[in-house]
């Protein structure tokens, strides 16, 4: 399946009443399969859910640990780049080099690493185990 096609499909399942701006992602894992999520809002604002999140937490119940490319798709003329917290979840599971997709509904917008949407990424290193 076509990871740009699985983003912007699972996009129009999100629960975006409040802010209705809807946001799809897509992940394909190093064995190949692909995950998705969509933003998940609540009324209570900070308790919504990322599409990022959702897709990582569907790959990881799934059983698989590493991701290796990441599709973020926005209906936005700019490129939607993940969050803060999303970028700390994506270097959990991800190499440094692994290229995270920025798209509108079109297409490609823009193309980064994750060491670049998150140099200085908090590891294990840091906490003595890496």
């Amino acid at each position: 399946m076509d990871l740009f096609k699985a983003a912007r499909d699972v996009r129009e399942n999100a629960h975006a009443p409040y802010s209705d701006f809807k946001v799809g992602a897509a992940i394909r894992a190093a064995d190949g399969q692909i995950f998705t999520g969509c933003n998940v809002e609540n009324v209570a604002y900070p308790e919504g859910t990322c599409a990022e999140a959702g897709a990582i937490a569907a790959m990881i119940a799934a059983g698989a640990r590493e991701i290796a490319e990441v599709i973020v798709v926005a209906d936005s003329p700019v490129p939607i780049t993940p969050c803060g917290g999303c970028r700390q979840k994506l270097a959990e599971f991800a190499r440094p080099d692994t290229p995270v997709i920025m798209a509108g509904l079109q297409g490609e917008l823009a193309r980064m690493t994750v060491a670049e949407l998150l140099p200085g990424a908090f590891s294990t290193a840091h906490l003595g185990h890496g």
